[in-house]
């Protein structure tokens, strides 16, 4: 199969992982009779050798995703809010923010970030596409506009008056389907002195860890520094530090200003190029052998659930996380596979997972069923999700992850 790199127009035919067909990751449905209006789409991810860009195939328009019935809030993980915190007051110390100051999110959900530098008296504004959680932000002091972000709406911004001082993009430049447009952006409403800091799951830790389940439909991309630092050069911007993160499974933050800003190169950024280069991200060979990893981690689990249920065993999830549905929809599973999966965020109990059919229910579900296993599917709060639910160990009950391997603990 040959696509074009949705940069750099180059042809595309080095494959990373396929994933077959599968519902938007995020589409929760509303009832049983919404099933039968239920669509798939290919979830094939591949590698442009040009720019190294990693790229879905399939275009799916971003509106029928990021909407005003948009089911994710930040702010219903205590984990991201605290790191959202911590983003905060490091920025503000660093760049010396203050009432003078102007601070931006793309992609600001619900206010769970700018919230913090309003505590501070700092100004910020958000710029959000999901209707839903903009009124959200509002309700937290976030000035917020109701968009997307790309190079025209910055430049209506710069003309209603705003410059950042500093511009923030957490896990959101995987989700442009024009990442150049989007990237351009940035060079408008950045100040001649301004920082931009973008977030991203860095691809080297989902081919290492084998973290599959991070590819989804709203994810177009998978991003490398390499393939940053292209894409970002393109548009007269330079990272000039990067920090790594622990967040989703192993995160890069990387620090960017125009192109001639005084600011210099830190060990950071340098000490990250050469993990890339270790790690052959700028060959085909870095790229190899990755699906057999991705099927041997699906043969793992689902012998796990027929021992389960050959003893007998009953099987519950948690967290109704966009990479448990990839992750459930790949090894084709069914509600009498995981009969249902809980999560503490209201705006999805009731619904049914898209693909699987098994209803999202409040937590307080897994004390009235006491299930056997609970599998937890957003792997990366998998901590925090264990100490909150240990009270399984009453009944005998044990937690189960299946990424990069199986365990149970």
């Amino acid at each position: 199969m040959t696509c074009r790199c949705r940069f750099c127009s180059a042809p595309v035919s080095l494959s990373l992982v396929d994933l077959g067909t599968t519902p938007l990751a995020n589409s929760n449905l509303s009832s049983r009779e919404a099933i039968a209006r239920e669509q798939s789409f290919a979830l094939h991810v591949m590698v442009c050798e040009q720019c190294f860009l990693a790229q879905t195939t399939e275009d799916i328009p971003a509106d029928a995703i990021f909407h005003d019935d948009y089911a994710y809030f930040s702010s219903f993980s205590a984990g991201w809010v605290a790191h959202a915190k911590r983003y905060s007051e490091a920025m503000i110390q660093r760049f010396a923010l203050d009432e003078s100051s102007l601070v931006v999110e793309v992609a600001s959900n619900d206010g769970y970030l700018l919230q913090h530098f309003v505590a501070n008296n700092i100004p910020v504004l958000g710029v959000e596409p999901a209707g839903n959680c903009a009124i959200e932000a509002e309700k937290k002091g976030v000035r917020s506009v109701i968009d997307f972000f790309h190079k025209e709406t910055a430049e209506r911004l710069v003309k209603q008056g705003y410059k950042a001082d500093l511009i923030a993009a957490n896990n959101v430049l995987a989700h442009v389907p024009d990442i150049s447009s989007f990237v351009a952006g940035f060079r408008v409403l950045l100040k001649a002195d301004g920082v931009a800091t973008f977030e991203f799951p860095h691809l080297l830790n989902l081919i290492d860890k084998v973290q599959f389940d991070t590819i989804y439909h709203e994810h177009y991309s998978y991003l490398s520094l390499v393939a940053v630092e292209g894409i970002l050069a393109q548009h007269y911007l330079r990272v000039f530090d990067v920090e790594p993160l622990s967040t989703h499974g192993g995160s890069l933050r990387v620090f960017v200003c125009q192109k001639d800003a005084d600011f210099s190169e830190q060990q950071g950024l340098l000490t990250a190029r050469a993990a890339e280069k270790a790690a052959n991200l700028t060959s085909k060979e870095g790229y190899e052998g990755f699906t057999a990893r991705v099927e041997k981690v699906r043969e793992d689990f689902l012998a796990f659930l027929a021992k389960a249920k050959a003893d007998g065993k009953s099987v519950a999830g948690y967290g109704a996380a966009a990479k448990g549905n990839t992750f459930m929809n790949y090894c084709g599973l069914a509600e009498e596979d995981i009969t249902y999966v809980a999560d503490r965020n209201i705006h999805k109990q009731g619904r049914l997972l898209p693909g699987l059919h098994a209803p999202i229910v409040d937590p307080s579900h897994i004390k009235d069923t006491k299930p056997d296993y609970l599998v937890i599917l957003p792997w990366n709060i998998a901590d925090e999700v264990a100490q909150e639910h240990g009270y399984i160990r009453e009944w005998g009950g044990q937690f189960v992850t299946a990424i990069p391997d199986l365990k149970l603990f």
